[in-house]
């Protein structure tokens, strides 16, 4: 395991419980019908972008998914700006205009969730050529999911950011289903980092519930794309507890079974990541207990803000518009 200072280790922490705080705090809202919209939680993926978004500086890039709540706070996002962007509220880090799935924050390098699947690749892929451009050392992740790694992007994409040594990292959160489609079924080759030399790019796959290692894998690949030596394809294996989407309900079990669930959720990396802290006297389980006490007030903080804030007026759609001049 990498060995990293206390602080660190407690900041990745707070983050994992924050982002599945939060994750559960908007089920019960949309569930309730105070949310509006579609809703794709990261509840079970948390791992992944902690892992990844620790070894990041803030005036990184990263581009995400429609599972994208977890990217956001991993990478530094306000959940009170978050709470209110999903409430439509004007005080949301969008203003209320992005929602759930096309969230952002540009002040902390977040260029945005997408809607469309893989849609963030070639974004990415920009983001690292201006910085290649201004002679700077950022990096831009990409995150996307196995299914996204089946579209035609995900090839142009990687093959042009190998061309270029962009300095990119591409994070392929495979939670094994593109909606209800299973990855055994849609792609040729057992692991998808494989596809990697085909780009002449290193690939790695890694345990995506295990926060460390994907922390361990991700710094070595964000190191090399400092000193321009070019892209690295990165595939956590992970899973999500929840539906493809909130509501979906019951037909989840249609496409997998509940034994199949109840496996990877014996894995939850959040606490499997507290029993390691706890386990190697890091820290005590009654210091984590009330760390995580603290996170759930912080979160209905959060909520209270969202409630309060007033929502945009009719007027406010007409702000923030590219307009070309004739």
């Amino acid at each position: 395991m990498p060995k990293l200072k206390k602080e660190k280790l407690l900041d990745m922490y707070r983050k994992m419980v924050r982002i599945r705080k939060f994750e559960t705090r908007v089920e019960e809202l949309h569930v309730q019908g105070i949310l509006p919209g579609l809703k794709h939680l990261y509840i079970g993926e948390e791992a992944v972008a902690v892992g990844v978004a620790s070894c990041l500086r803030e005036d990184d890039y990263i581009g995400s998914t429609h599972r994208g709540h977890g990217h956001l706070i991993a990478k530094g996002g306000d959940v009170k700006l978050m709470m209110a962007e999903l409430y439509g509220k004007k005080t949301g880090c969008c203003k209320g205009k992005g929602g759930s799935m096309h969230i952002a924050d540009i002040n902390i390098g977040i260029l945005g969730a997408n809607g469309i699947v893989a849609a963030n690749i070639p974004i990415v892929g920009g983001a690292a050529l201006s910085a290649k451009l201004r002679g700077t050392d950022q990096v831009a992740v990409s995150f996307f999911g196995d299914g996204g790694a089946n579209e035609g992007i995900f090839h142009e994409g990687l093959n042009l950011a190998s061309v270029w040594k962009l300095p990119a990292v591409f994070v392929c959160e495979n939670n094994q289903y593109a909606i209800s489609t299973s990855q055994s079924t849609t792609c040729a080759v057992a692991k998808i980092a494989d596809r990697a030399s085909s780009y002449g790019m290193p690939g790695f796959t890694v345990d995506g519930t295990d926060v460390l290692s994907v922390y361990e894998v991700t710094s070595k690949a964000v190191a090399r794309a400092r000193k321009g030596e070019g892209p690295t394809l990165i595939e956590c294996r992970t899973y999500r507890f929840k539906g493809h989407y909130v509501g979906e309900g019951s037909r989840e079990l249609t496409y997998r079974s509940q034994e199949e669930v109840e496996k990877w959720q014996k894995m939850c990396p959040v606490k499997r990541f507290k029993s390691y802290l706890v386990k190697e006297g890091i820290f005590t389980e009654s210091f984590l207990e009330d760390i995580d006490h603290q996170i759930g007030e912080e979160i209905e903080e959060a909520v209270r803000f969202a409630e309060e804030s007033p929502y945009p007026l009719p007027e406010d759609a007409l702000e923030d518009l590219f307009v070309e001049e004739m």
